[in-house]
């Protein structure tokens, strides 16, 4: 694979990534959506969609990281980092993309996204109603704010995300089959179920820090925070856990 076809290849698998899954929380989150409030399942699940899609496209040029934490695994247990540089640009690129895009499928959610000052229908009538935070849309945010914690959860998701996607590649005929990507999807889905309640589970440094900044610079109404000081926890704890996860999975098999 060319420098080129690997840098391409993530940015429209990240970009796909990034609108299906930050799609799928503006869906649930925001006013004014069909979806709005329909729960971490319908997230988990469109996040894990999301892998499926932007992996099977990015496949043919890149093999479909889309995330530098399975990038840097799979560079630990091989020792070839000489492409290393060119995923992890196309990665952070297709991040920050996906998540314009997905500010553009709701912009008219998100530009409604003020407070009420006019009247509403039901008991809280004549009440105003208070902006909905964006920046869970975009980015992770731990439920409880422990650094140690949340380190900690991001490191053990990832490690689970990384290691087995390195074991499939030992699986007799499941390459050839096709389907290690669907397996893959289904696995970033019971991550979510069972992993993401603490931290949101980023399990990917571009997933996180790309789309926080684009929810810095993108004129959304009463955004407020995009939580810098959190933002290296996504970043160092899946980075961590994948390198983990490529020592292990060197030792081991």
């Amino acid at each position: 694979m060319s420098n080129a076809d690997i840098f391409v290849g993530e940015v429209i698998g990240t970009a796909i990534l990034i609108l299906f899954g930050a799609g799928v929380c503006a869906a649930v989150t925001l006013r004014h959506s069909k979806a709005r409030a329909s729960g971490w399942i319908v997230i988990a699940f469109g996040w894990g969609f999301g892998v499926l899609a932007g992996a099977y496209t990015a496949a043919p040029l890149s093999g479909g990281h889309l995330n530098p934490a399975v990038t840097l695994g799979i560079a630990v247990d091989t020792g070839e980092w000489g492409k290393v540089w060119v995923y992890l640009l196309g990665q952070m690129a297709g991040a920050m993309l996906g998540a314009l895009l997905a500010y553009l499928v709701y912009l008219a959610q998100f530009q409604a996204n003020v407070r009420s000052e006019g009247a509403s229908e039901g008991p809280h009538e004549g009440a105003a109603e208070e902006p909905t935070p964006t920046l869970g849309i975009f980015s992770t945010i731990p439920e409880i704010r422990n650094p140690v914690a949340n380190l900690i959860t991001e490191i053990i998701a990832t490690i689970a995300l990384v290691l087995p996607v390195l074991a499939f590649g030992l699986t007799e005929g499941l390459g050839e089959s096709g389907i290690t990507v669907l397996i893959v999807s289904l696995l970033v889905v019971g991550i979510g179920l069972s992993l993401g309640g603490p931290t949101g589970y980023a399990i990917n440094p571009a997933r996180d820090l790309g789309p926080r900044i684009a929810h810095t610079f993108l004129p959304i109404p009463n955004k407020g925070t995009s939580d810098w000081g959190y933002a290296w926890i996504p970043v160092v704890g899946p980075l961590v856990g994948g390198a983990l996860a490529g020592l292990l999975y060197n030792a081991a098999f």
